[in-house]
């Protein structure tokens, strides 16, 4: 047999790196079923783009995720470091780099999914007992008396509200009931602030409100107890709990369900400007009312004195006479008196709302911010000696352990060119070397002519 025969002829299929990893990536991605995984996450990174990678890992192991803008943008809170998240994703290689990497669609924090079913069983519970049904729902009043907002003080809800209220109706007096909106006390903060309301009466509408948040964060307004006392109030109440895509327990049960605090307050009150055309309009009708009500006196004055015209009896003549005359008079101070009854009634709303001028208010808040704009400038004032103390200090501490220090009090740094290493050894140099010493004021460059050891 010949060499030729014994060859072995074949076609070697030679990947390269690109090939592999792409041809990886479609095996993983092609095994896999979108995932749930639970982890921690870390190293989290949010570059320009708008997309965030991050490790997720558990106690015996990790890997690494990427989510890019379009999904991180749906997210419902921020990822941070160190918080556990429940992740839904495709299992993925970054071929740039052969690495293992699931690729998220979905995040949400760690439980939420038991909250979630939680809202769920507990929506369904209420639902079928009755409390969301319409029937139930009180009329929110036309004009409000006051106004009891339940909220957080401190929250950007309650300012929401508050500046809705002033722009439309300044007249209504509000009362703010102060409770915690999140966490533990949540709950029975704001069982206490309705229950208090309820028993007060000095509220013809309440509004519960706050801003938005996860679904952890909404929690107190998904408790059953609040829930409950929400629908024993018989004051009617208006929800506006978290942004206009949140639903809670508490909107269900309300009278009514407003997407932000700031529709609440529009549908709390009416516009002034729809209050003065109503005003106008009554004032219209009076007055087409009372001109109707004189023609037609006018038309049974002239009915009688035809009457009178055919009753010839001179004394019952004067007599009919005398007393249309009492009825015309009694019927002019009739009209002038509603006349000034209507006029006294439209200076004392124009009154009300001159009072509610806000310039009262704008130079109040004017004086409180040139107050804090001086404790700011003197608390600035204090910062900036403090630091110039201390940057003092470490000028000296810097110039007592630089090395121009130690060159000033007669030492000297010697380097081999044109490297530049500093000779620290005579066997670093051999002759004809060139060295460079530097001392306190410059630099002197020599030739090594012979090295002597100690």
């Amino acid at each position: 047999m010949s060499s030729s025969d014994s060859e072995v002829n074949f076609q070697r299929d030679i990947y390269s790196v690109s090939r592999l990893n792409s041809e990886v990536r479609s095996v993983l991605e092609g095994s896999f079923p979108l995932l749930w995984v639970a982890g921690e996450i870390s190293n989290l990174a949010r570059p320009a783009s708008g997309h965030i990678y991050f490790t997720l890992k558990d106690p015996q192991a990790q890997v690494r995720c990427a989510m890019f803008r379009m999904k991180r943008q749906l997210l419902r809170f921020q990822p941070e470091n160190g918080l556990k998240v429940l992740i839904r994703a495709r299992v993925g290689l970054y071929e740039g780099r052969g690495e293992f990497q699931l690729v998220a669609e979905h995040m949400e924090p760690a439980g939420e999914g038991n909250l979630q079913q939680a809202f769920d069983a507990l929506k369904l519970k209420l639902q079928q007992e009755g409390l969301f049904d319409s029937t139930h729902k009180k009329t929110l009043p036309l004009l409000p008396k006051r106004i009891g907002i339940i909220t957080s003080p401190s929250g950007a809800a309650v300012r929401d509200v508050l500046s809705v209220l002033q722009r439309r109706l300044p007249a209504v007096p509000v009362l703010i009931y102060p409770v915690v909106v999140q966490g533990e006390e949540a709950p029975r903060s704001i069982l206490n602030a309705l229950r208090l309301a309820e028993q007060r009466q000095d509220c013809d509408l309440l509004i519960l409100t706050r801003g938005g948040g996860s679904l952890e964060d909404l929690m107190a307004f998904n408790d059953e107890a609040v829930a409950r006392a929400i629908h024993a109030l018989t004051i009617p109440l208006i929800s506006a709990v978290g942004h206009e895509v949140d639903f809670t327990i508490a909107d269900f049960v309300a009278d009514r369900r407003a997407p932000t605090p700031s529709v609440a307050a529009e549908l709390a009150t009416p516009d002034k400007q729809e209050i003065l055309d109503r005003l106008n309009s009554l004032q219209r009708r009076i007055s087409l009312g009372t001109l109707r009500h004189l023609a037609s006196n006018r038309q049974t004055l002239q009915a009688l004195g035809k009457r009178l015209e055919r009753m010839h009896p001179d004394m019952r003549l004067q007599q009919r006479q005398q007393y249309l005359d009492e009825l015309a008079m009694r019927l002019l101070r009739s009209i002038r008196s509603q006349m000034e009854q209507g006029k006294g009634r439209t200076g004392l709303l124009t009154s009300r709302l001159h009072a509610v001028i806000p310039i009262h208010r704008i130079n109040q808040q004017r004086e409180l911010f040139n107050g804090l704009k001086r404790r700011l400038l003197l608390a600035v004032d204090s910062r900036l000696r403090i630091k110039r103390q201390g940057l003092g200090l470490a000028i000296g501490k810097l110039d007592t352990l630089s090395p121009l220090a130690t060159l000033h009090r007669g030492y000297s740094i010697t380097r081999l060119l044109p490297e530049r290493n500093v000779l620290r050894d005579t066997s670093q140099a051999k002759t004809g070397d060139k060295l460079e010493t530097r001392v306190s004021n410059g630099s002197v460059i020599s030739t090594v002519e012979t090295t002597v050891p100690l």
